[in-house]
């Protein structure tokens, strides 16, 4: 989902760029309000984790990769401020010394993936995981269903995450066409229309990266929730 340099005009990268400055204006302050000093190495290992799974990507057609994000797992473990922040930071290291996504559609890779995609996640998983189902088999008080309810919830909440933030790339990258065109009628940035950049995305993040994202979700849960319970924010 990194969208690369020359691919969207100003109207695009500038208005994501003045929607996201102030997202990271409110996430550092409520990061300042909740966030535990003993929870900060757990930020920076948070960045780290998003650098490095993102950095398994694979080029789609319409100017721009698939992979997974690590969003919502880390929503989960640090809250979803922090996580904004964690994934911006991740993403901008990319960018300017990596040269993975574009420094001018910074703001709207952390948009996308940094913002939506964690926010989704996070808000899916906060409401399967706080369901209560009113039986007296499926009580919330029984620590094995609320541990199913728990992973199911950050399962759905990351597939449903990380797509999110897929079709909001393709939807920027697909209106490009319509915003700028030279005299000639010629695209003057991305040339794809919104009739390719959906489902050249899309479906590549419905059958396969959103079923990573979720299954590397699960798993870590599983793995923390029995080594290290107390990691797991709220």
């Amino acid at each position: 989902m990194h969208i690369p340099d020359g691919y969207l005009g100003p109207i695009t990268y500038g208005g994501l760029w003045a929607a996201i400055i102030p997202i990271w204006i409110y996430a550092s302050k409520k990061v300042k309000e909740i966030l535990k000093a003993s929870q900060v190495p757990l930020l920076a290992l948070s960045a780290a984790f998003s650098f490095v799974i993102m950095m398994f990507n694979v080029p789609l057609p319409g100017g721009t990769t698939g992979h997974a994000t690590g969003a919502t797992l880390i929503a989960i473990l640090i809250g979803p401020w922090p996580a904004v922040i964690a994934l911006s930071i991740a993403l901008i290291v990319q960018a300017l010394i990596f040269g993975d996504g574009g420094i001018t559609a910074i703001g709207a890779n952390c948009f996308n993936m940094g913002f939506a995609g964690v926010l989704a996640g996070w808000g899916i998983y906060r409401l399967i995981s706080k369901f209560n189902i009113q039986h007296s088999t499926f009580n919330s008080k029984n620590p094995d269903v609320k541990n199913t309810r728990h992973l199911i919830g950050a399962g759905i909440g990351a597939y449903a995450g990380i797509n999110l933030a897929a079709f909001l790339t393709a939807i920027e990258l697909g209106i490009q066409p319509l915003l700028h065109a030279g005299a000639d009628g010629r695209p003057l940035y991305s040339p794809f229309p919104l009739s390719l950049t959906i489902p050249a995305i899309m479906l590549e993040h419905i059958f396969l990266f959103g079923i990573v994202e979720a299954v590397v979700t699960v798993s870590v849960l599983i793995y923390i929730k029995k080594s290290h319970p107390e990691l797991i924010s709220g």
